[in-house]
């Protein structure tokens, strides 16, 4: 299973993000001035004044920059994605592409720990293979808790939220 790239997330969120009342025209200004202002790159001024010119509809706009953000690469998507997240992080937490991750990675870590718990604790204690294997898997637990804990907490936090 291949990484979602961040135009593809994009391909993905397009709908969501151009529906009515999402975004608000401010915070799409905030938007296309943070990738206008820090990053010339993305969005030169002309293009800027493009995408802010009020004589065209909001969504119309939005799709406009959508579109040109997934022409210009995935770097441009990245750094897209960065500027919604400062400018509008209640939408950022609802994108269906986030969404769409979380069971993966949930999936995974619960994978890996009933790995870790399999070979642990359903492996014959063979002198001849590995001695030190089994001590080290022995601390995995300790390693995994130190490290993930938070990251699995997140899901639990994100989940009741919800509720």
């Amino acid at each position: 299973m291949t990484a979602q790239t961040y135009c593809d997330r994009l391909v993905q969120d397009m709908p969501f993000l151009t529906g009515l009342g999402r975004l608000s025209e401010q915070q799409v200004d905030r938007i296309i001035l943070q990738l206008n202002r820090y990053y010339p790159q993305i969005l030169s001024n002309k293009d800027a004044e493009k995408f802010r010119n009020p004589k065209v509809s909001l969504r119309v706009r939005l799709c406009d920059l959508l579109g040109h953000l997934q022409r210009s690469g995935e770097r441009d998507c990245q750094e897209f994605y960065r500027a919604l997240y400062i400018h509008a992080q209640p939408l950022h937490s609802c994108l269906p592409s986030r969404h769409a991750l979380r069971p993966v990675a949930f999936l995974t870590c619960l994978g890996l720990a009933a790995g870790l718990a399999l070979l642990v604790y359903c492996c014959p204690p063979d002198p001849k293979v590995l001695p030190g294997a089994r001590r080290v898997l022995g601390f995995s637990p300790v390693i995994v808790d130190r490290h993930v804990s938070r990251f699995l907490l997140a899901f639990l936090t994100d989940d009741l939220g919800g509720l």
